[in-house]
C-alpha cells in the first residue's frame, strides 16, 4: 500500500477483517469443542460406568482425544492467524508511521524526535498476538456456557450468571481505578525517558561541568512519580484480581456442594456435579483472561490513540507530477518564517532572487535569523506567508524524494550515521564509488579517509571516532555528492583549520564553475573572498543584498555614520 495513502489504525484492522473474521469462525469452534471434558464426563458416567463396558469407553475416550486434538490444531490456527495480522499491520503502519514521526522531528525541530510511535506500533503487535486479546474473542461464547449449564439444571445456569455478572462488575471496576493511573504513569514514563535519551547525547557536556548529580535528581523525581503511579495501579488491580480469583475458587467449589445437594434431592444426576464444575471454570475463564489481561489492554488502548493521532496528522494530498531537473534558480518572494514552537517569526518578509552559478554569502549577527532562512529555502521548516520558490515552482510543491538529490546541505551541528562513511557520503542511496570519491576529493578529505583503518569502508557508530573537523568535512562531502545544484552550508568553516578552509575554498569555486547555486551562513569573513553577493540579515529582516564589494561598501558606510554619530553625542 501506498504510504502517502491516509491511513489510521482502524483502517489497517479493516484491511485484516478477513483474518479476523478467521479467528472469529476458529474461536466458536474451539469453544464448541472446550465443552468436550464435561460431556465426555457425563457419558462416561452414564453409558461406560453403568454398562460396565470397557469397548464404549475405548470409543468414547478416542473420540474425546481426537476432539481435543483439533481443538489444539484449532487453537495454534487462530494464533498463527494473529501473528499474521500483526506482521500484515506492521508492514501496513510502519513505513506512514516512520515517515509521520520523522516529519514530526523536523516540524518541532528536534523537541519531538523519538522513537516513540513506533515503539508503540511494536507493542500493540505484541499485544495482538498475546493471550490478552483471544480471551476478548472467547468472552461472546459466554452465552454458549450459560445455554449448557441452564440445561444442566437452572440453579447451575443461575449460579453461573449470576458469577459471570460479578466477574464483569470486577472488570468495569478494574476499569475505572487503574486506567486513570496507568494512563498517566505512561505519560510520564514517556517524558522521563525522552529526557533520558537527551541527557545521553549531551553526556560529554554533563560529565565535564558536573550536571550528572542535578540532571539526575530531575530524572528521579519523574521516575519516582511513575513508579508511585504504577504501583497504585497494580495495588488496586492486584487487589480486584486477587479477589476475582479467590471468588471463582469458591463458586467452582460451591457448584460441586449444589450438586450434591440437588443429587441428594434426585434432581440431578451425579454425574453432573463434576461436570458442572468443569464447565463453569470454563465459563468464567474468558472474563478471567480479560481481568488478568486489563493492564496490558489498558496500554494497548493508549498505543492505539497515540498511534491514530501521529496518522491522524499526516496529509495525504494528491501525488505530484515530476518536475524537470532544477538549475538552482531561487526566489523568495515576501517570506516570514516561524519557527517550530515558537510564536513570532524570526524571518520577517524577505525578498530576493540568486540566478544559478552564484554564491551568496549570508552574514548578520548571532539571533538574525540566518539558519532560519537557509532551512526555508531548503523547505525543511514552511514559511508562514510569502512563497519560496526553485526554478520557478513552490518548493512545497516538489516532491522531497525527487528534489533532494539536487541539494546538498551541511548543517551547524553535523551529524554522520551509523554505517560506512562511503555509505554515509552517498546519503545511504545507491553506493557509487566514482561519485564518492569524487566528493571526498572535492572535500579535501580522500587521504584522510584513506588513512583510517578500513578506509571508505570505516563503519561508524558515533561521533568519538572522528574530530569535529574529520566530521565536517565528510558532512562536507556528503553534501557534494552528485554535484547538487543547489549547496546551503550553514557555518561550514567553523571546525576546519587552515587545510580544511582551503579545500571549502577549493570546492566552492568548483560548484560555481559547474553552475551550482550556493549559499554559505558564516561569521568568518576570510570566506567572503569567493562569494559574488552578499545578504544581511539583522532582527528576522533583510537589510542589505546585492553585490558584495557594494554591499561591504554600504555596510562600512553605515558604520562609520554610526561612530561619527557616537562621537557627536558624546561631545
Amino acid at each position: 500500500m501506498n504510504d502517502k495513502a491516509k491511513l489510521n489504525i482502524a483502517t489497517a484492522l479493516k484491511i485484516c477483517r478477513q483474518s479476523f473474521i478467521a479467528v472469529g469462525v476458529f474461536s466458536f469452534f474451539v469453544n464448541l469443542l472446550m465443552l468436550v471434558p464435561s460431556f465426555y464426563m457425563l457419558q462416561v458416567y452414564q453409558r461406560a460406568v453403568t454398562s460396565g463396558s470397557l469397548t464404549t469407553l475405548g470409543m468414547l475416550t478416542l473420540i474425546m482425544i481426537f476432539l481435543m486434538c483439533t481443538m489444539g490444531a484449532l487453537e495454534w490456527a487462530r494464533s498463527r492467524v494473529l501473528v499474521q495480522v500483526s506482521s500484515r499491520i506492521d508492514v501496513i503502519l510502519s513505513s506512514p508511521i516512520y515517515r509521520e514521526s520523522f516529519k514530526q522531528a523536523v516540524s518541532s525541530g528536534g523537541v519531538n524526535a523519538t522513537a516513540s510511535p513506533l515503539n508503540d506500533l511494536t507493542a500493540l503487535r505484541q499485544f495482538i498476538t498475546g493471550p490478552g486479546l483471544l480471551a476478548f474473542f472467547d468472552a461472546p461464547w459466554l452465552p454458549i456456557y450459560l445455554a449448557v449449564m441452564f440445561s444442566f439444571h437452572y440453579q447451575f445456569g443461575l449460579m453461573a450468571l449470576f458469577s459471570s455478572l460479578v466477574l464483569i462488575a470486577l472488570t468495569l471496576v478494574n476499569e475505572k481505578f487503574i486506567s486513570p493511573s496507568l494512563d498517566e504513569a505512561n505519560k510520564e514514563n514517556m517524558a522521563a525517558t525522552n529526557l533520558t535519551t537527551k541527557n545521553l547525547r549531551n553526556a560529554e557536556v554533563i560529565e565535564a561541568m558536573g550536571m550528572l548529580d542535578n540532571l539526575k535528581a530531575i530524572w528521579r523525581r519523574r521516575a519516582d512519580r511513575v513508579i508511585n503511579l504504577q504501583a497504585s495501579a497494580s495495588d488496586r488491580s492486584s487487589m480486584i484480581t486477587s479477589f476475582s480469583k479467590t471468588f471463582r475458587q469458591i463458586v467452582q467449589s460451591l457448584i460441586l456442594g449444589l450438586g450434591a445437594y440437588l443429587a441428594i434431592q434426585r434432581e440431578l444426576n451425579p454425574a453432573f456435579m463434576i461436570a458442572g464444575s468443569i464447565l463453569l471454570g470454563r465459563t468464567l475463564a474468558p472474563i478471567d483472561g480479560i481481568l488478568a489481561s486489563w493492564k496490558g489492554f489498558i496500554s494497548a488502548r493508549g498505543q492505539y490513540r497515540r498511534l491514530n493521532g501521529i496518522l491522524g496528522s499526516a496529509e495525504s494530498g494528491p501525488d505530484r507530477m515530476k518536475l524537470p531537473e532544477p538549475q538552482g534558480q531561487v526566489k523568495a518572494e515576501n517570506i516570514s518564517v516561524v519557527p517550530p514552537n515558537a510564536k513570532l517569526p524570526t524571518v520577517k518578509e524577505v525578498s530576493f532572487s540568486a540566478e544559478p552559478g552564484t554564491v551568496i554569502g549570508i552574514v548578520g549577527p548571532s539571533a538574525a535569523g540566518k539558519s532560519t532562512l537557509v532551512r526555508a529555502i531548503l523547505g525543511v521548516w514552511p514559511v508562514s506567508s510569502g512563497t519560496m520558490r526553485i526554478d520557478g515552482a513552490d518548493i512545497s510543491n516538489w516532491v522531497k524524494e525527487d528534489l533532494g538529490p539536487y541539494i546538498g546541505y551541511l548543517p551547524q551541528d553535523i551529524e554522520l550515521f551509523e554505517g560506512t562513511i562511503a555509505q554515509n557520503i552517498a546519503r545511504f542511496g545507491n553506493l557509487d564509488p566514482i561519485k564518492v570519491v569524487d566528493a571526498a576529493r572535492m572535500a579535501g578529505v580522500h587521504d584522510m579517509i584513506l588513512a583510517l583503518s578500513d578506509g571508505y569502508d570505516t563503519f561508524i557508530t558515533g561521533n568519538g571516532v572522528l574530530s569535529g573537523g574529520q566530521r565536517q568535512r565528510i558532512g562536507l562531502a556528503r553534501a557534494l555528492y552528485g554535484l547538487p545544484r543547489l549547496l546551503v552550508l550553514d557555518e561550514p568553516n567553523s571546525n576546519l583549520d587552515e587545510r580544511g578552509e582551503q579545500a571549502l575554498a577549493s570546492a566552492i569555486s568548483q560548484m560555481r564553475s559547474i553552475g551550482s547555486t550556493v549559499f554559505i551562513v558564516t561569521h568568518k569573513t576570510s570566506i567572503l573572498a569567493y562569494v559574488q553577493k552578499l545578504l544581511v540579515m539583522q532582527n528576522g529582516n533583510l537589510t542589505h543584498y546585492g553585490d558584495r564589494d557594494e554591499v561591504l561598501g554600504a555596510l562600512q558606510l553605515a558604520q562609520r555614520q554610526a561612530t561619527e554619530a557616537a562621537l557627536a553625542a558624546q561631545q
